[in-house]
């Protein structure tokens, strides 16, 4: 098995209790088959959906609740994202890992309040930084007293309503970090291309993640869902939940 492989999954957004309990109830049997430790992953409230009139979902003090619970009855780690800095405190007293958005990857106060809490940060690589620009990021998350930073490669901008991914970032930011994850999932999208939604091609997630893979990624993020195309937010960039664990498995086999 491939050393210290990070894994993330679950879905975008917190749609229902249900939804986490189905996918949670999956990860943890991929997790006892595969001997790895996926970590779960939901956000509490969208807060930069294209459209006022999208779903962002029920809020960080339900949605850490709902988290929590799941923590509870399945035993996963569990991470979010956090938008703004008052929302590192609460969100570091559920969650093992606090994940900062792309384009807040530069806000240094966000920065720090995610590091006070002494929890991992998950930095993801703004749409217009490059890979080795993100050691400004890395070095405020360490100076205010993060305990582990990562880093995660989610495409760059390429024109409008486009992305594209350099794989060099990848070694770029392994310079920098130990543990640099491929977002998967996120790295298809063509933002804001959908009238009014960001829109974008789960067919390419496996191929990201297999090149990934060949740039030396030490982990995957994959948002996921039982049914991706009634997904309340990134629905057509989301992973069908049942191809999760082959995907897996072949990012783990040796080459």
């Amino acid at each position: 098995m491939m050393e210290k492989a990070v894994f993330i999954a679950g879905p975008c957004v917190i749609e229902s209790s249900q939804l986490l309990d189905t996918v949670a109830q999956k990860l943890v049997e991929i997790n006892g088959r595969l001997g790895i430790d996926i970590i779960f992953k939901a956000s509490f409230d969208k807060a930069n959906r294209t459209s006022i009139h999208s779903f962002r979902g029920p809020g960080i003090d339900k949605g850490l609740q709902m988290l929590s619970d799941v923590k509870d009855k399945y035993g996963l780690r569990l991470t979010t994202d956090i938008h703004e800095s008052w929302q590192a405190e609460p969100v570091g007293q559920v969650c093992d890992v606090i994940q900062i958005p792309a384009f807040l990857c530069r806000q240094t106060d966000l920065l720090l309040a995610a590091a006070k809490t002494g929890k991992t940060v998950n930095i993801k690589k703004a749409q217009f930084l490059s890979g080795r620009d993100m050691r400004y990021p890395v070095e405020k998350a360490l100076d205010g007293g993060a305990s582990e930073v990562w880093l995660t490669e989610r495409g760059s901008c390429f024109g409008y309503n486009n992305l594209v991914v350099d794989f060099r970032n990848i070694p770029d930011m392994r310079h920098i970090v130990s543990t640099v994850i491929m977002d998967c999932t996120h790295s298809v999208q063509r933002p804001s291309a959908g009238d009014g939604k960001t829109i974008g091609d789960r067919k390419f997630v496996e191929p990201m993640a297999l090149a990934a893979k060949a740039f030396g990624a030490t982990g995957w993020f994959f948002e996921v869902h039982p049914n991706p195309d009634q997904g309340l937010s990134d629905a057509a960039n989301m992973l069908q939940l049942d191809k999760l664990e082959p995907l897996i498995e072949k990012l783990l086999k040796k080459d």
